[in-house]
């Protein structure tokens, strides 16, 4: 094709080296194979759904797939993988001007109407290919309608059609058209694999580049090699014909990797000031703030990655001083450090988006962690108040020192050197709305129950803690130690069950009767077995009910094989059919009943029971069985029994008054 000019128009990369056969397709190997074995073996399907991210090859994959269908020449007159020659259709298919190869839109053709089109049109047979193939691009945009007007075709077509669907959301795919198609996840491509082939392209080309250019357009395209051609593309325009590293991370508003690391490590060393002045160094040299931000928060990925993966250093992606300074960081940062990093970087990323200028929201991010690097973590804090030394605060100036106390001399200030270099571990960070000096009372109030026990006074200033040796002053009347309190001890389900009675939770008390099979009970574990219609949520739930009823880490587990222990429930229905057993067995209630035909023993209260209960003491007394010689007459109440077999109360009026007469 060419312009008024008479030169031919230019086509960006992503479509000049689009894929033309299975041969040319990177990193989708799995797929391939399967497709050549049932070509091979003449098991074609009627229908397939290629799935993945943008730009993996989804559409590119469907044109292959068509073409390969209908591949045909003067020696090959069968559907066929390999294509070696052109074959008659193959031109117009890829360049999706077949007649007999649909494509269709379905973000802009949603409705039953369009897939009633499909439907009128399957009938007929091809004009000129082997097989009338339909492809649909992003089929999860269909109406519920359209979905339900297009499975009878899709699961019965006629011999000469074909489907290809390809979508980004599968999730969103019903179940019901998924389960008529064969199903093929593009991956995305390796870091590895995305260089050599933008080598590849670019050596084609004519144009230089640098193996780090490659790296950042490679990590930049996240796997899709169509944004990685079209990154690539733009980088050729920006350095003028040649794609240095500087020229790409100017155009994608990179800073220097080692520039980040440097901030890192100024942040981990508690620098605020320096931190700062680099981040506005970044910024001037056309670095997003936002964007560092998020560089740091990779960084800190990768270097809690290489402490517990240290093959990651092997990922082609990474540049050799990211490697190597990552994993020396991985081995001097603490776990705690890393994760609240990690954390406070999330936290900064979402506010520099909301904020009018992300470059104030970064350096106030920035000033933030570099004051919590500097916190000693609490182990660190428990051993410097034991050994009675100074508390560090964050390497900040110091602020005035608050006034001293009639009862502890000396000033609040800081009266030991600051800590310098990377913090073992990280406290928690003051809460919202307080100021930077707050972290020292934080820091008292965690010290204090030991600072008492060991005869050490805490002075909290505003920026810092000291801490001072006293001696005791003497007392007329020495303060008894307050007693322990009392440990909670569990040492079976029964334990638990009363102890959800104790804290007056109902429904969790029902449930543990209910759907707990007791297995091993140990302080702090417990292992049971559910009951097939207990909640799959439950453990989870129980699990922070013991922590809050004990002050303690339980650790619920449930048994893989099936429990034979019976539920508290179960104990206590099975309990009670025994003493309602042993009841009936009784002489007098067995005359009673049979004196009463249908009556039937509606509950057993045992004194102990009862007297729990708070029955009175009339209640509880021994009633003596009814002397035979007094004639009492149960037929006379038999009239009276309701359908149900429960005595009235004016039968038990009669009964009295009879008994009555006998006395006398």
């Amino acid at each position: 094709m060419a312009d008024r000019g008479g030169q031919r128009a230019y086509r960006v990369l992503a479509r000049k080296y689009r894929p033309q056969s299975f041969d040319d397709l990177i990193g989708q190997e799995p797929m391939v194979r399967t497709l050549t074995n049932a070509f091979e073996a003449g098991r074609i399907a009627q229908a397939w759904m290629l799935t993945g991210v943008r730009g993996v090859g989804k559409t590119t994959t469907a044109r292959i797939l068509a073409r390969a269908l209908n591949y045909e020449t003067e020696t090959v007159h069968r559907p066929s993988i390999r294509m070696d020659q052109p074959g008659v259709h193959d031109q117009a298919i890829m360049e999706g001007r077949h007649v007999d190869v649909v494509e269709m839109d379905a973000a802009s053709h949603t409705g039953i109407d369009d897939i009633r089109e499909i439907i009128e049109q399957v009938r007929y047979r091809p004009v000129s290919a082997r097989y009338k193939v339909y492809i649909i691009d992003e089929v999860h945009m269909l109406s519920t309608q359209a979905f339900n007007g297009l499975l009878k075709t899709l699961e019965e077509p006629p011999e000469h059609v074909k489907f290809v669907f390809a979508t980004t959301e599968i999730r969103k795919v019903p179940i019901t058209v998924l389960s008529r198609c064969q199903r093929f996840d593009l991956r995305r491509v390796e870091a590895a694999r995305m260089m050599e082939h933008l080598g590849k392209v670019l050596g084609a080309e004519g144009v230089a580049v640098d193996e780090e250019a490659l790296r950042l357009i490679a990590r930049a395209s996240e796997g899709s090699v169509r944004d990685a051609l079209s990154l690539a593309d733009q980088a050729i325009a920006h350095g003028a014909g040649h794609v240095g590293a500087d020229a790409v991370r100017d155009m994608l508003g990179l800073a220097d990797r080692a520039r980040v690391i440097d901030l890192f490590e100024m942040l981990m060393a508690g620098d605020a000031s320096a931190a700062i002045t680099e981040l506005r160094g970044q910024y001037a040299a056309g670095a997003d703030p936002l964007v560092v931000l998020g560089d740091l928060a990779d960084f800190t990925h990768l270097v809690t990655s290489l402490r517990f993966v240290p093959e990651s250093a092997a990922d082609a992606s990474l540049a050799p001083v990211e490697a190597e300074r990552g994993a020396a960081l991985a081995q001097s940062l603490s776990v705690r450090t890393l994760s609240q990093v990690w954390q406070m970087l999330l936290k900064a990323i979402e506010e520099a988006r909301l904020a009018a200028s992300p470059r104030q929201a970064a350096e106030m991010a920035l000033i933030r962690i570099a004051y919590a690097s500097t916190l000693p973590g609490p182990e660190e804090l428990l051993r410097l108040v034991e050994s009675g030394a100074s508390v560090p605060a964050a390497a900040a100036t110091p602020a005035p020192p608050a006034p001293a106390s009639p009862h502890s001399p000396g000033s609040g200030g800081p009266t030991g050197g600051q800590t310098s270099g990377m913090a073992s571990g990280m406290a928690s960070g003051p809460p919202t709305g307080q100021t930077g000096g707050d972290g020292a009372g934080v820091a008292a109030r965690v010290a204090a129950p030991v600072a008492e026990r060991g005869g050490v006074k805490a002075l909290a200033g505003r920026g810092a803690l000291s801490l001072h040796s006293f001696a005791p002053e003497p007392q007329a009347h020495p303060v008894q130690a307050a007693e322990a309190e009392p440990t909670i001890s569990i040492a079976s389900l029964e334990d638990i069950d009363a102890l959800a009675l104790e804290k007056r939770d109902s429904l969790a008390r029902l449930r543990i009767r209910r759907y707990l099979r007791p297995v091993r009970v140990e302080a702090g574990r417990l292992e049971v077995g559910l009951a097939d219609d207990a909640p799959a949520t439950f453990p989870g739930e129980l699990m922070r009910k013991l922590h809050d009823w004990t002050g303690r880490r339980w650790i619920v587990t449930v048994a893989t094989g099936p429990v034979e222990a019976p539920t508290l429930e179960e104990i206590a229905r099975e309990k009670r059919e025994k003493i309602l057993r042993d009841v009936a067995q009784d002489p007098d209630v067995a005359a009673l009943l049979s004196a009463f035909p249908g009556a039937r023993i509606a509950d057993v209260r045992l004194r102990a029971e009862a007297v729990a209960a708070g029955d009175t003491g009339e209640a509880l007394e021994a009633v003596e069985p009814p002397d035979d010689s007094a004639g009492f007459d149960g037929a006379a109440l038999l009239d009276d029994i309701d359908p149900e077999g429960e005595l009235p109360d004016e039968a038990f009026a009669a009964a009295d008054d009879e008994d009555d007469e006998s006395e006398d």
